[in-house]
C-alpha cells in the first residue's frame, strides 16, 4: 500500500478580506526559497508589466532562504515589490497558503520564483475575466525552458481561440495540463474552496481539478508564460524516491470524488495509465542522468502499481538491459 501519511487532511482556509478595504485588481504572489539568479529573472518579467500599485500587488514570500532574497527584491523593485519572510522554513504548501492569505487582489497569480511571464500576460488575464465573468480561473498556453533558460518545447493547445473550456473537469482528470505560471485565480475562489493541500508533487493538479468542479475556466492559446524544468526542483527530488508517482496516485484517487459516478473508474484508469508510462520515462531519465539504479527500480515498482500492459514490460526490459550492461 502507498503511504499517504504525509498528506494534509483538508485544504487550508483562505480568509476573506474586509469589504471596506481598497483592493488592487491583481496580486502577484511569488513564493521563494533561494535561487537568486532565477528569482531575478522572474521579478524582472513581472516588473516589465507592472500596472502600478493601485492595480497590482507584487510580493515575494520568502520561506526562510539562506540567500539574500530581500536584497535582490530591494534592488530590482526599488520599494515597489513587498517582501515577507518566514522565520523558519515552513515548506512549499504552507508558503503557498501564506501567499494566498497575504494577497489582496481580486485576481491572484501564484508565480514560482523560477518561472517567467511574457509581455501581455496580465492584460490577457484581465481581458479573459472581463469577457467571461463567470470564470473562476483563467490560464494561457505556455512554453518550457531548461535550467539555463534554453527553450525546450511549447505546451499543446487546449483550444484554438480564447474562450471557456468545454468538458474541462473530465479532460483535466486525465492528466495535468496547467502550470502555476500560466494560471490566475479569483481570490474568492480560493476563499470558497481553500488552498493547496495533500501532497507536494501534483498539489496544483488537485487544486485545478477542484476549481474545475465548481467553476468554468477560461483559456487563451497565446503563449504568455514560461515554465522552467530542472532536476533540483521539488519534482526532481521526488523522482529519486518515486514520491512523484505516489503523490499522483493520491491526486487521481482524490479527483475521482469530483467526477460523475459513471465516469470515475474510466477516467481514473486512464490517468493511472498515463502516469505509469510517464514514470517509466522518468526512470529512463534518472538512469541517463544519475545512474542511480535504486531510484530507477523505485520508479518502476511504483509505476507497476498504477498500470500494467505489454508496452510497459517492453520498456522496462529495455531499461533493465541498459542497467545490466551499464549502457547510457
Amino acid at each position: 500500500m502507498t503511504d499517504y501519511s504525509h498528506a494534509m487532511e483538508a485544504p487550508p482556509v483562505i480568509t476573506p478580506l474586509p469589504e471596506n478595504i481598497k483592493r488592487p485588481l491583481f496580486s502577484v504572489m511569488i513564493p521563494a526559497h533561494n535561487r537568486l539568479s532565477m528569482l531575478q529573472d522572474t521579478l524582472r518579467s513581472v516588473m516589465e508589466q507592472d500596472m502600478g500599485a493601485g492595480a497590482m500587488q507584487i510580493e515575494v514570500v520568502d520561506d526562510a532562504s539562506t540567500e539574500d532574497i530581500k536584497g535582490l527584491v530591494d534592488s530590482i523593485g526599488g520599494g515597489r515589490i513587498a517582501y515577507f519572510r518566514h522565520e523558519n522554513n515552513v515548506g512549499s504548501l504552507k508558503n503557498f497558503e501564506t501567499c494566498l492569505n497575504r494577497s489582496r487582489g481580486h485576481l491572484v497569480h501564484l508565480l514560482h520564483s523560477d518561472d517567467l511571464i511574457k509581455p501581455g500576460y496580465y492584460r490577457k488575464m484581465q481581458a479573459l475575466f472581463e469577457k467571461f465573468p463567470e470564470a473562476g480561473a483563467a490560464f494561457c498556453r505556455f512554453e518550457y525552458i531548461d535550467t539555463a533558460g534554453r527553450f525546450l518545447f511549447n505546451h499543446d493547445r487546449e483550444m484554438e481561440q480564447d474562450g471557456l473550456l468545454g468538458n474541462w473537469l473530465e479532460r483535466l482528470a486525465e492528466k495535468q495540463r496547467i502550470q502555476y505560471c500560466a494560471i490566475t485565480v479569483k481570490r474568492e475562489v480560493y476563499e470558497k474552496l481553500g488552498g493547496f493541500y495533500g501532497i507536494t508533487y501534483g498539489e496544483d493538479w488537485e487544486m485545478w481539478l477542484r476549481i474545475a468542479r465548481h467553476f468554468p475556466v477560461a483559456y487563451s492559446p497565446d503563449i504568455l508564460a514560461v515554465y522552467r524544468m530542472h532536476d533540483d526542483s521539488i519534482s526532481g527530488a521526488s523522482y529519486l524516491a518515486a514520491k512523484n508517482l505516489q503523490d499522483m496516485q493520491w491526486v487521481i484517487r482524490t479527483a475521482a470524488s469530483y467526477l460523475p459516478e459513471n465516469k470515475k473508474e474510466r477516467l481514473a484508469a486512464k490517468a493511472m495509465k498515463f502516469y505509469a508510462h510517464y514514470g517509466l520515462r522518468v526512470a529512463n531519465h534518472i538512469w541517463h542522468s544519475t545512474r542511480n539504479k535504486h531510484a530507477v527500480k523505485r520508479q518502476v515498482k511504483e509505476a507497476l502499481k498504477m498500470h500494467r500492459d505489454l508496452a510497459m514490460y517492453y520498456k522496462i526490459s529495455r531499461l533493465y538491459t541498459k542497467m545490466l550492461f551499464n549502457i547510457p
